[in-house]
């Protein structure tokens, strides 16, 4: 019998964060810099929150209704927002040793894109729906190969 994969098996380990005292700007630069869609948000070690792509145009959507309103000679139409102003602070998280099936369909079920991987308090991890798929690919591709019978010669 095969052992079960584990969160840790799949889940990225190099993270990109940001502190809570970062801003949109720098979230937005660093999604595009480093071609990601989630970034926890961090104090010191504490996972304190996630921004995420989506989060990001639902706050600049936002923000320019906010300035379409505005009059030409209004000063106020300049508006800075921190992370911590449009994060998600209800947060999915699972242990790295958990059955990554588990994981999986606990991301399927919340249809959500990623489940932060956290261990005594400290996040670890990050499993993405792109890592998720990468498995499931490679799944499939090794039971076609084990189901099919050989070419002839």
């Amino acid at each position: 019998m095969q052992k079960p994969t584990l969160v840790s098996d799949l889940m990225s380990t190099d993270l990109f964060t940001l502190p809570e005292d970062a801003d949109l700007p720098s979230a937005s630069e660093l999604m595009r810099l480093e071609r990601v869609r989630h970034i926890p948000v961090v104090k010191g070690k504490r996972l304190v929150g996630l921004i995420t792509h989506r989060d990001l145009l639902r706050a600049q959507a936002k923000l320019l209704l906010q300035v379409a309103g505005a009059r030409d000679d209004d000063d106020d139409r300049v508006v800075s927002l921190r992370v911590t102003d449009v994060m998600n602070d209800a947060l999915l998280t699972c242990r790295p040793n958990e059955p990554a099936d588990d994981a999986a369909r606990l991301m399927l079920d919340a249809r959500v894109g990623c489940v932060l991987v956290v261990e005594d308090d400290e996040l670890v991890g990050i499993l993405t729906e792109t890592d998720v798929m990468a498995w499931a690919v490679e799944v499939m591709a090794k039971h076609r190969f084990e189901t099919e019978p050989p070419p002839r010669p």
